[in-house]
């Protein structure tokens, strides 16, 4: 059999490398907080699971174009745990004499992981939502109507639309004789005397010819009647 030659990939060496020093001060910090045993070595695993999680899902999210605050935060969290051990076991803190704050704090991690990792869990799948949609876009489909297609204008042998027929315009129907003209309306008498005295009173206050317009106004007929108003002045 041939040998196939193996590559050493350069990024891998170094993850490995940085996952193997963070594990340890993860360890150290969770033992000198007083988790000794198994529990010492459960600290590591935990962070560095939630962060791996959170950073998938994150980046499932974000692909797919929907929010990802929530798996940010849990990815945030664990990177902030797994830096906060780091820069702890640097010399800066008294391993020998850990302070009861930070006792309490590596005490109730478990719940936090616990909580953070159920909630990446039942974080909706791209490909759930993926389903739900394509499934509720069938449903409405088929619960919609069918809209009939317009018609479409066959084009004739020259190439161009048959135009609209044009409409004959048919005269009009006979409704009976055209109205009488305004000028050949009578008044009645009383209301012809009473136009003349109106236009005698005009006439002797301004001097000139009374307007047919103001008398018709003054007797309060409709603008129509001023012909025939003037008829009789």
């Amino acid at each position: 059999m041939r040998a196939f030659p193996a590559r050493v990939d350069a990024v891998i060496i170094q993850a490995v490398i940085a996952g193997a020093l963070s594990f340890s001060h993860l360890h150290d910090l969770a033992e000198a907080a007083g988790q000794g045993g198994w529990k010492a070595w459960a600290y590591p695993v935990s962070v560095d699971l939630l962060l791996v999680a959170a950073w998938r899902r994150m980046r499932e999210q974000q692909r797919a174009g929907l929010p990802a605050g929530g798996p940010r935060l849990w990815f945030l969290v664990a990177l902030a745990a797994s830096l906060g051990a780091n820069i702890a076991t640097a010399g800066l803190l008294d391993l020998d004499h850990v302070p009861a704050l930070l006792r309490v704090v590596v005490a109730g991690w478990p719940a936090v992981a616990f909580f953070g990792g159920t909630l990446l869990a039942h974080t909706p799948r791209t490909s759930d939502g993926a389903d739900r949609s394509a499934s509720t876009g069938s449903e409405v489909g088929e619960s919609m109507p069918l809209v009939p297609t317009p018609a479409i204008v066959e084009p004739t042998v020259s190439g161009r639309a048959e135009p609209d027929p044009i409409p004959v315009l048919e005269p009009a129907a006979d409704l009976g004789p055209a109205p009488v003209p305004a000028s050949t309306v009578h008044l009645p008498p009383a209301l012809v005397d009473r136009a003349q005295a109106l236009a005698r009173e005009l006439h002797s206050r301004t001097g000139e010819p009374a307007d047919p317009d103001t008398v018709r106004a003054r007797l309060g007929l409709p603008a129509s009647m001023t012909p025939a108003v003037a008829a009789h002045l």
